[in-house]
C-alpha cells in the first residue's frame, strides 16, 4: 500500500530527529560496529513508527537492537520533545533489524562466483 503524504511528512521528520538522537546519545556505535536508520514507516493512523536499523560490523544484531530497545524510553522522551510543536501524539516506536545489506553483499558474492565459473581457463 503506498504512503501518504502526511505519513511520509512525519516519517521524514522522525528519521532526521532519531538520528541525531542516536547521534547524540552515542547509539550509533555499538560493540565496535555501525548503526544508522535506515527507514521509518509509520502506519496510517500515524500512531506507530516502525524504525528499520541498518548494522554494519556489529557481531551480535539481537544484543545492539536489544541494548537499543532497552533505551527506547530516554529515546522517545528526546523524541517528544523535539517534535512536540509539530505532532499532536508521538507515536509508538518499535525497532527492526534492516537486513537489506547482507543480502546485497550475498547477492554480489554469489554475481562474482558464477562471474568466476563463466570465465574460460587460460588452457582452453
Amino acid at each position: 500500500m503506498e504512503e501518504g503524504k502526511r505519513q511520509k511528512q512525519v516519517g521524514g521528520l522522525i528519521q532526521q530527529e532519531m538520528d541525531d538522537i542516536f547521534r547524540r546519545l552515542n547509539m550509533n556505535m555499538i560493540e565496535g560496529g555501525m548503526v544508522s536508520i535506515s527507514s521509518v514507516k509509520i502506519t496510517p493512523d500515524l500512531l506507530e513508527a516502525r524504525i528499520y536499523l541498518s548494522f554494519f560490523q556489529v557481531a551480535d544484531v539481537k544484543a545492539a537492537l536489544k541494548k537499543i530497545e532497552d533505551r527506547a524510553w530516554e529515546i522517545k522522551k528526546e523524541l517528544a520533545s523535539r517534535v512536540r510543536q509539530q505532532l499532536r501524539r508521538i507515536p509508538e516506536i518499535k525497532y527492526f533489524a534492516d537486513d537489506t545489506l547482507d543480502h546485497v553483499f550475498k547477492m554480489e558474492e554469489l554475481f562474482k562466483k558464477i562471474n568466476e565459473e563463466k570465465r574460460p581457463s587460460p588452457g582452453e
